[in-house]
């Protein structure tokens, strides 16, 4: 999602960075890695405007394999967001790089008072605009009947959670449950850009939080931060 001057040449150019995974069996986290620094390269090689350099959020999401074992490898930066829906419960997995994000875990407000906050649309790290510019990553077990959702602020900043899952719970398919959002997202305001990606998976080996555990350098649940 592209922001200031350009925004929609910068985001273009972050989804454009990701072409080389488009179709692959699998990825790494070393594959993330390296399209998130060429994303960034070049990013930084636009030219800036009267509200300064072009920059763009990124949440993305592969298919990963470690020992037999399947789950999602989930990358953001910025406030787009990753959740997972489970047998009924919605969950946020990426983490938000935004000021009420670190006033919420700094414990001045709750998660009520920031959906309110006069800084709630602004992020302390972005591709290109911002010098922080660090990915987070995080690993996720992928189940059978389970729904993984990427989405911009557009959405989350118009629907609440509570109707994001009631959607994806009741919705059939991907395409039935996108355009409910979409369509909540607008009757709502549809104040900024809305994006929406969701993923069905089916067919999967079931794995449990234990078998994940110390896989490779990342554990299941742990958030790891990328220096570029």
């Amino acid at each position: 999602m592209g922001g200031h001057d350009a925004g929609d040449v910068a985001s273009r150019i972050v989804v454009e960075a990701f072409d080389e995974l488009a179709g692959a069996s699998y990825v790494s986290i070393e594959d993330m890695e390296r399209c998130v620094k060429r994303a960034k390269d070049l990013v930084d090689d636009l030219p800036g405007g009267d509200r300064g350099a072009p920059g763009s959020t990124l949440v993305v999401a592969g298919y990963s394999m470690q020992d037999g074992v399947p789950f999602w490898l989930i990358a953001n930066i910025g406030d787009s967001r990753a959740y997972i829906w489970r047998a009924g419960t919605l969950e946020q997995v990426s983490r938000d790089h935004s000021v009420v994000q670190e006033l919420i875990e700094s414990g001045e407000i709750d998660a009520a008072a920031a959906l309110a906050h006069p800084e709630r649309h602004v992020i302390t790290r972005a591709i290109g605009a911002l010098e922080d510019a660090d990915a987070e990553f995080i690993i996720i077990p992928l189940q059978a009947g389970a729904r993984l959702l990427l989405c911009s602020d557009g959405l989350t900043g118009e629907v609440s959670d509570a109707a994001i899952c009631e959607v994806l719970t009741t919705s059939s398919s991907p395409d039935e449950a996108i355009d409910s959002l979409v369509e909540a997202a607008l009757a709502s305001g549809g104040r900024d850009n809305i994006t929406v990606v969701l993923v069905d998976a089916v067919g999967t080996v079931m794995a449990d939080e234990i078998t994940l555990t110390g896989i490779s350098s990342v554990d299941e649940d742990t958030l790891r931060s990328s220096r570029l």
